[in-house]
């Protein structure tokens, strides 16, 4: 069986006013519509600790910075 790939969204205040309170049901979609449910991870934490980067994403070991909405579907497709 694969392991699981693990993808974190910061829900740490900075971040989630920067975008990640639009990032968080866009990537739920994301993962839905393309049945990635089983295959990925997908949880949340207070702070990844770059707020002045923000909005954050970890995808596996990468920390992926400002993430922003509208570029949020091509970088999950580029990585996942």
């Amino acid at each position: 069986m694969t392991e699981r790939k693990c993808l974190t969204i910061c829900l740490g205040s900075s971040c989630f006013a920067r975008g990640n309170g639009e990032n968080l049901p866009q990537i739920q979609s994301f993962l839905e519509s393309r049945q990635l449910e089983d295959k990925v991870q997908f949880k949340g934490i207070r702070c990844e600790g770059q707020c002045q980067h923000g909005p954050n994403l970890r995808i596996g070991d990468t920390l992926v910075e400002d993430v922003q909405p509208a570029k949020l579907v091509e970088i999950l497709e580029r990585i996942l």
